[in-house]
């Protein structure tokens, strides 16, 4: 399939260890072919191919998949892959490390973080909904304009803006201060009509509508992020922790969507890539693989329908087990032609019994 937009991966440390390549495998790998194999858990990653049985492995064959590419070129590899995580490079979980700390996954360059080595200390784990590290930050740091609105708030104490944070304020040319005093005295013009037309209460008209549209459309080109950075924001040497539905919020006008593929971070717009929409989809195809068969057939069909289906599940139940039991009583294998004598004598007694049936409507 090529690389799986998110999925579980390992790596193995038998196969590959420090010193050689990185590679990740995937979930039907690690039982398949690294069963015996000492393995880390990578949890999931983004837009991976599996690489076992590739040239990575110089002595494994993949025996679910043979014709594997030499390489897979559009992989991304950290220290994950070796057992190492967090600025610290340490193992999880770490017999050396005695402070109790839960580890969080950056959404952006994927690597895991003990808490204490984020520059603050997280929220409440139920008060955020994804992290994105110090690094990141730094690297997307027009994610800091955004933040001032959106980011939960860290439980660090700011005690003063010159030590731990610096006031940033895009410089407004002539152009920009026109541009935006033209805005304010069209959201006034805006507001009068608005009141003008509540206070009267005239119907609006064809003209009005298409005056509207023209509105919604100007407010479309406005750019989110032009709009906030400039205004006064924060930026910290620190991580940030983000709410539910925060990637939402983003801005997608062309230029935004550009900066976003120059960065590599284009699916920070894309809502079913978070963990959270991972794991539900995995919940939802769990609970429909175990929904009973026998029950969404009956479901489908009305009242008779499902009485008739009924007695004839409790018929063959009955008969099937009464079968079993001379086997059980006497101590003998049953065998498959025992099976098959017994279904083709149940289906014979059912025509039977079907023939001599007369159904009357009432």
């Amino acid at each position: 399939q090529g690389a799986v937009k998110r999925q579980a991966l390992y790596a193995c440390s038998t196969c590959t260890p420090p010193g050689s390549e990185p590679a990740g495998i995937c979930l039907a790998c690690s039982y398949e072919c690294h069963g015996s194999h000492r393995l880390f858990e990578l949890y999931t990653k983004r837009n991976f191919r599996c690489d076992c049985g590739n040239s990575k492995f110089k002595n494994l064959q993949c025996k679910l998949f043979l014709e594997k590419d030499k390489v897979n070129s559009g992989n991304k590899y950290n220290d994950n892959f070796y057992g190492l995580y967090c600025t610290c490079k340490r193992p999880y979980p770490d017999p050396e490390d005695e402070i109790p700390d839960e580890m969080i996954q950056c959404i952006v360059c994927e690597d895991w973080f003990h808490g204490r080595h984020l520059g603050a200390v997280p929220p409440e784990s139920g008060d955020f909904h994804e992290m994105v590290c110090q690094a990141c930050m730094s690297r997307c740091h027009f994610l800091w304009a955004y933040a001032s609105q959106l980011a939960v708030p860290a439980l660090t104490k700011v005690t003063s803006l010159e030590d731990d944070s610096i006031v940033l304020k895009v410089e407004e040319s002539e152009e920009q201060k026109k541009e935006i005093k033209k805005e304010s005295e069209m959201e006034h013009q805006e507001t009068q009509g608005g009141k003008q037309a509540e206070q009267f209460n005239e119907p609006s008209t064809s003209s009005g509508s298409a005056c509207a549209e023209v509105v919604a459309k100007s407010e479309a080109l406005v750019c989110k992020l032009k709009e906030l950075q400039s205004k006064q924001f924060l930026k910290k040497d620190t991580a940030t922790f983000w709410p539910l539905n925060w990637r939402s919020k983003l801005c997608t006008c062309e230029e935004c969507l550009k900066m976003y593929s120059e960065l590599e971070v284009q699916f920070l717009t894309d809502e079913y890539d978070t963990v959270l929409a991972y794991e539900n989809k995995g919940t939802s195809d769990q609970e429909t693989e175990r929904r009973d068969p026998l029950m969404d057939t009956l479901n489908s069909m009305n009242r008779v329908q499902q009485v008739e289906l009924i007695c004839e599940y409790n018929d063959l139940k009955t008969e099937l087990t009464d079968y079993l039991r001379r086997f059980a009583d006497e101590g003998t294998v049953v065998k498959r032609e025992d099976i098959q004598h017994f279904f083709e004598e149940f289906q014979s007694r059912k025509r039977q019994r079907t023939d001599r049936m007369q159904y009357y409507c009432s």
